[in-house]
């Protein structure tokens, strides 16, 4: 099961969600009508995921239960709503 995270950058708690760069479209248009370039843009656009923050797409996420992911939240809890 995946571990909550706080962003650094919003400081939401939660799960993160898994970004990848570029176009779907453009990679099927590379894919069609050329072959060489889309497997070339498929590569770039794998080797480009990361986990990002749900709400703000941020990367600089940390562990809830690390000792920066705790006093992130406790300092949002205190900030309050």
């Amino acid at each position: 099961m995946a571990e909550q995270q706080v962003c650094t950058s919003c400081g939401t708690v939660g799960l993160s969600k898994r970004v990848t760069r570029g176009s779907i479209v453009i990679e099927i248009f590379l894919w069609v009508l050329f072959c060489f370039p889309g497997l070339i843009y498929s590569i770039w656009r794998l080797s480009t995921r990361h986990n990002a923050c749900a709400r703000c797409g941020g990367q600089a996420l940390v562990p809830i239960s690390s000792p920066m992911g705790q006093k992130i939240y406790r300092d949002m809890l205190a900030r309050g709503p």
